[in-house]
């Protein structure tokens, strides 16, 4: 397989950015992961590059796939003869967390340190 590059601005805990770390892993794909959530400077990239301010976006080898979910980054790689080289995605690659994953998650990160994105999360 040919080296590309391959740069990813998704949310750490997305169920949209979840499915497309899965579909790069599924295709073997190697990528540049950036954080948006906790890097307002990735953000501003994200955005400069791509035109729009939603994600998952995914820029391959210089083409941005803006607003991206992993099902559609799956249809664009089979429509550019990329081929499978890694593991099934074991999350959903078709849609955003449920109100459940996002309450657990929530909860998660109550225990964690504050973020550059909200520095007195977690501070009570």
């Amino acid at each position: 397989m040919a080296d590309h590059t391959v740069v990813a601005y998704l949310k750490p805990t997305c169920g949209w950015s979840g499915g497309v770390r899965a579909v790069l892993n599924k295709y073997g794909l190697p990528f540049e992961d950036k954080d948006i959530i906790n890097n307002p400077d990735n953000y501003r990239e994200m955005v400069m590059k791509s035109g729009q301010p939603l994600q998952p976006c995914v820029e391959i080898d210089g083409e941005m796939l803006a607003d991206i979910s992993g099902d559609e980054l799956e249809a664009w790689l089979v429509e550019h003869n990329f081929a499978p080289a890694g593991p099934e995605p074991s999350v959903p690659t078709d849609r955003s967390c449920t109100d459940e994953e996002h309450e657990a998650m929530a909860r998660a990160a109550q225990a964690q340190a504050p973020t550059i994105a909200n520095p007195q999360f977690g501070n009570q």
